[in-house]
């Protein structure tokens, strides 16, 4: 199955051909596929929504570039070695070389968030968001920092905007809760 077979699939297929179309897309498909899989989040198939965001996240890792690709997988490892200020500068290359590859922004504010960083992290995110307006992860990232430097309000904005994506991302859903009970209780932060 191509990507435009694929893409028809997961707008009129069966269910099991609909989850089949997003792993198709997460192995093949491209930015083009990115909109119809953000809808497939809102279905109600636990087993689509599943499909169609590990479809996403790979999508979301291909630049279309072979060295770029390498360098944030890279970055990946370093991360998950708890290497942060390695995988910073991994994934700084990274935007060097590809500036309008939103990954790179975002996993760049993952390292700096890890690192006890909320403040750099924010305009990365801001960044992987206006290449990649439906990046749920980023926006959840950006709420999340928000929420470390005690800016409940812009928090929850985030948080809010993940969840108009992925309705159906349960730490998300629990994060804005309890940053919504902080703001009824009084404590809307500095900044807000």
């Amino acid at each position: 199955m191509d990507s435009q077979e694929a893409l028809r699939r997961l707008k009129e297929g069966t269910p099991i051909e609909r989850r089949e179309a997003a792993m198709v897309l997460g192995a093949v498909g491209d930015a083009r596929a990115v909109p119809s899989l953000a809808e497939a989040l809102k279905a109600d198939d636990p087993g689509l929504i599943h499909a169609a965001e590990a479809a996403l996240w790979a999508i979301w890792s291909r630049s279309g570039n072979t060295e770029v690709d390498r360098m944030l997988a890279e970055g990946i490892a370093a991360v998950e070695r708890r290497e942060y200020a390695r995988a910073v500068a991994l994934f700084s290359r990274v935007i060097a070389e590809a500036p309008d590859f939103p990954e790179g922004y975002n996993k760049r504010a993952t390292a700096y968030y890890l690192m006890g960083e909320p403040a750099k992290a924010v305009p990365d995110c801001q960044a992987a968001l206006a290449r990649n307006p439906v990046h749920f992860g980023a926006a959840a990232g950006q709420g999340l920092c928000h929420l470390a430097l005690g800016q409940l309000r812009e928090a929850a904005r985030c948080f809010r905007r993940a969840l108009a994506t992925h309705p159906r991302l349960i730490g998300v859903r629990e994060n804005l809760a309890a940053t919504q009970q902080r703001l009824t209780a009084g404590n809307g932060g500095a900044g807000t």
